[in-house]
């Protein structure tokens, strides 16, 4: 049987072992489905733990870089292509939240400047994710300025309604509905790509949920990529993945969707 390999990129102020924890309801379910093989690593740099996750998991805790700009993501994709270079190939790749920012930011280079040589990646899923604007803009994006205030704004939410306080205060019920009223394609015309760019055409899951604030960010991810061959799916939560069967499931038929139609698998 051929193994399917995903590398995992955990989001910032958590760790290779806590992406382990948080995925392990629906990767339980894959035992007797197609085999893949997940490689979780942990980010380059130290940092502090994300908002709330001290309440349930203990250090050490990684992230990608701390301020997202030019030099600190460049330096991570460096770091991520030195990776894949030493412990890859890998068919494909696994996020959450500032991964899915890693990874998008890897991917959306390589299709603007080697659209002809293949990507670094098969097929890709998305959770919890956002647009890498800063990537985006530094390769010629025209990005509306009500977008960086927006990203600015969820930012703001997604730390006040996952820390500590708001666990302890409200539990589950800190996360609220967003103002879901702006359309996918809204959304699409707020951004503009540089000449000749193009979506980007692996096989992509997208997984995000409408009480999260980076809601918006997450469907702007999924504007990046080809309608053709992605999927989304909205768990209905908020910043997190959902543990239900229910939602393990369909998590899990995702995965399986993705890494059949990027590798070409046949059993």
């Amino acid at each position: 049987m051929k193994t399917i390999k995903i590398l995992c990129l955990h989001g910032k102020g958590t760790s290779a072992e806590i992406f382990k924890a948080q995925t392990v309801s629906f990767r339980q379910l894959m035992k007797d489905s197609i085999h893949l093989d997940f490689h979780f690593v942990d980010g380059p740099l130290d940092t502090s733990a994300a908002a709330g996750i001290d309440l349930f998991y203990g250090p050490p805790y990684y992230a990608f870089w701390e301020e997202e700009n030019a030099t600190e993501t460049q330096a991570a994709q460096t770091w991520l292509a030195d990776l894949i270079a030493e412990s890859g190939p890998f068919d494909g790749v696994m996020m959450f939240s500032q991964g899915c920012i890693l990874g998008a930011s890897m991917l959306l280079r390589h299709q603007i400047q080697n659209p002809h040589q293949p990507p670094p990646f098969k097929f890709a899923i998305f959770i919890c994710g956002g647009a890498p604007l800063r990537e985006m803009e530094s390769l010629g994006y025209s990005i509306a300025p009500n977008v960086w205030e927006r990203d600015r704004l969820s930012k703001y939410a997604l730390h006040y309604k996952a820390g500590l306080s708001a666990i302890l205060s409200q539990g589950s019920a800190r996360w609220t509905e967003v103002d879901t009223s702006i359309t996918a394609e809204d959304l699409a015309e707020e951004i503009t790509g540089p000449s000749g760019s193009c979506p980007i055409k692996i096989p992509s899951v997208h997984i995000y949920g409408s009480k999260d604030p980076r809601y918006y960010s997450g469907m702007q991810l999924a504007n990046l990529f080809d309608k053709q061959t992605r999927r989304t799916y909205d768990h209905q939560g908020g910043h997190e993945i959902p543990r239900t069967e229910a939602i393990s499931r369909k998590i899990m038929d995702l995965v399986n969707w993705a890494a059949i139609s990027g590798v070409g698998y046949d059993g």
